[in-house]
């Protein structure tokens, strides 16, 4: 599925679309649209900055396990212009978050579930995990001290590090629980981003 957002070639897999009809059918539609809201959210964040510094991106292309805002003007960009594009991702989640659950609190309205999905979609990418937004960050912070390709070494084991205990932890939780298998997913989705990703930042 093609179509263009402000001149942006933007591509959407059928498996993606074949999910949101699942969700529709199963009647889990609600949850997965307030995570769909978050998502955009999210990356709104990282194209406003990008218009600011004037690096729009060539295509977007949305899929099961990756996101990809591909421009070739990015890597002409300082350091500071590619945190901030980076951090205004996970950043817009908590302004949501906190902007919706002060909502809830003072008027009562029911608004913890897209609340709680802006928190967990902010505080997932700010993993230190190389597909995400926090290895990414990792990764150009790293980059001022070391080469590309020791900091590239570095964020790998780091990765690793971070995706061991946390698959660990996943199973433990699937075992106790018997059906809580959400931790079990978030790594086995974040394996799949690494392979489809193929190592690139940004």
């Amino acid at each position: 599925m093609k179509f263009k957002i402000f001149s942006i070639p933007v591509t959407i897999s059928y498996t993606y679309i074949c999910i949101i009809a699942v969700c529709i059918i199963t009647n889990q539609f609600t949850s997965f649209l307030y995570c769909i809201l978050a998502v955009i959210i999210h990356e709104t964040g990282h194209l406003l900055p990008m218009k600011h510094f004037r690096c729009l991106p060539d295509k977007i292309k949305i899929s099961l396990f990756e996101i990809s805002i591909s421009g070739s003007l990015r890597q002409q960009k300082s350091l500071k212009e590619n945190l901030i594009i980076i951090f205004f991702g996970p950043f817009a989640n908590f302004i949501c978050f906190i902007l919706l659950y002060l909502l809830y609190l003072i008027y009562g309205v029911a608004l913890q579930l897209p609340a709680y999905a802006n928190l967990c979609v902010g505080l997932f990418n700010i993993l230190p995990v190389m597909s995400l937004d926090g290895g990414q960050l990792l990764y150009l912070m790293l980059g001022c001290r070391l080469s590309d390709k020791s900091a590239e070494k570095c964020v790998d084991v780091i990765t690793f590090i971070v995706l061991f205990p946390l698959a660990a932890l996943g199973f433990l939780v699937l075992f106790n629980s018997k059906y809580n298998f959400s931790l079990l997913f978030v790594c086995v989705y974040i394996i799949m981003s690494l392979v489809f990703r193929n190592n690139r930042y940004y």
